[in-house]
């Protein structure tokens, strides 16, 4: 799995295929899409019209596993068939519990089914999305298949450290979305602009840098095809370990700033 990818979260199906295909074009080979974002056809469309071998593309989407529905075996492996449809392919190579929901704890019948996609081959891997510590080994009491993911919010406003070490711990793959946080919040940070001042880079290339040194798995967003150039140019340069110290240390400050829903109550 590329360490950097990109992501579709609120880009309309209609705008799907141009942006999808933009990024393609500028390099990414990792593309994140989910059911609910409602634009996974669109997604399909760019995958087919950019000619790439399938073999070079790495394609992620996710179940939406609500609203106020309970979850079993045939639920999850109609919307998984839905998803392939909509995308047009075989397989993905990546496919995702979208969400805990742990007032139902019914993902531990959702990863049933998810253990029975991987088996078929039609998901490469399969993994999680926004689990929490207690969720991911809750799972480890009821399977031996491990998540080969966990897609959580992550930035340096909500470094997360806690939940990256149990990922450390049991094996898990750290995924951030949203890794630029939302608005110019954190990118405007003065923390922030001197780190990207001193290696002549924009604010944003600098947090996606932090990411990548600290091991985790970027897929940020962006519909302007200048951006989803320079988000992909950060291959170039290497923080240094008082930048990376400075760009830690906002989480401190920020007191743990979530941007998104919170897990433990997100049900609707």
């Amino acid at each position: 799995m590329p360490q950097l990818g990109f992501g579709v979260w609120q880009v309309p199906d209609a705008e799907a295929e141009r942006v999808v295909g933009a990024a393609l074009e500028a390099g990414y080979r990792s593309i994140d899409t989910a059911s609910v974002y409602g634009n996974e056809a669109g997604t399909g469309r760019a995958v087919a019209a950019s000619g790439l071998p399938r073999e070079e593309l790495f394609v992620t989407t996710k179940l939406w596993n609500g609203p106020a529905e309970t979850w079993k075996r045939d639920n999850v492996l109609r919307e998984f068939d839905a998803s392939l449809a909509k995308l047009g392919l075989d397989h993905v190579d990546l496919y995702l519990i979208h969400w805990p929901r742990p007032m139902r704890e019914d993902y531990l019948a959702i990863w049933q089914a998810f253990e029975e996609i991987a088996e078929s081959g039609r998901a490469k891997a399969v993994g999680v999305s926004n689990f929490r510590p207690q969720d991911l080994r809750r799972l480890r009491e009821v399977s031996p298949l491990v998540p080969a993911v966990n897609q959580v919010e992550l930035h340096p406003l909500f470094p997360q450290e806690e939940l990256r070490a149990v990922h450390a711990e049991l094996g898990i793959a750290t995924e951030a979305w949203s890794p630029l946080g939302q608005g110019k919040e954190l990118l405007g940070l003065p923390e922030v602009a001197a780190v990207a001042e001193k290696h002549g880079r924009t604010a944003a290339q600098v947090v996606l840098r932090w990411h990548l040194q600290h091991g985790v798995i970027a897929i940020p967003k962006s519909v302007t095809p200048s951006r989803i150039e320079e988000n992909l140019d950060v291959f170039g340069f290497e923080l240094d370990a008082g930048d990376v110290a400075a760009l830690d240390a906002l989480g401190g400050t920020a007191a743990g700033r979530r941007i998104g829903p919170d897990p433990a109550v997100f049900d609707v």
